[in-house]
């Protein structure tokens, strides 16, 4: 496929370690080539390219990956796999291991937020989180 966008992660030697770990976490994810400097994954379908690049560069925050959740249990879930060994921050957002960023949020939030009456009790609710709560911002 042409003209196709995908990210280029930049790791410090680390790629296939960073894809295989990825891999482990989302379903329906997989290694679909490699050699010594790129490792090209799948992850639900979105492709990644990671790059042994050294350790000239770093991540940061500001780029990250947000996955949607329908449930608490999807929060937990990629909460807990994403963030071990990692850092966990406000607002859904967490650094894995790896030190790249992911925000875990529910998908209701959006409908939450648009309302205008509601959207400030939801702001005040988010503010005190680290991860997210659905049944907290549904009731605030």
């Amino acid at each position: 496929m042409t003209n196709q966008i995908y990210p280029c992660l930049w790791f410090d030697g680390q790629a296939k370690a960073a894809a295989e770990y990825y891999c482990s976490i989302f379903k329906d994810s997989k290694i679909t080539s490699e050699n010594p400097i790129v490792v090209n994954f799948e992850l639900k379908g979105t492709r990644f390219m990671g790059l042994n690049g050294g350790p000239k560069y770093k991540f940061t925050p500001a780029t990250s990956f947000v996955i949607e959740c329908d449930t608490q249990v999807e929060i937990d879930y990629y909460w807990e796999k994403l963030g071990e060994g990692g850092r966990f921050d406000q607002c859904g957002w967490l650094d894995d291991q790896f030190g790249i960023s992911w925000q875990i949020v529910p998908a209701v939030l959006g409908k939450l937020m648009a309302d205008p009456e509601r959207a400030p009790r939801v702001i005040e609710a988010f503010m005190k989180m680290t991860k997210f709560n659905i049944q907290e911002l549904e009731n605030a």
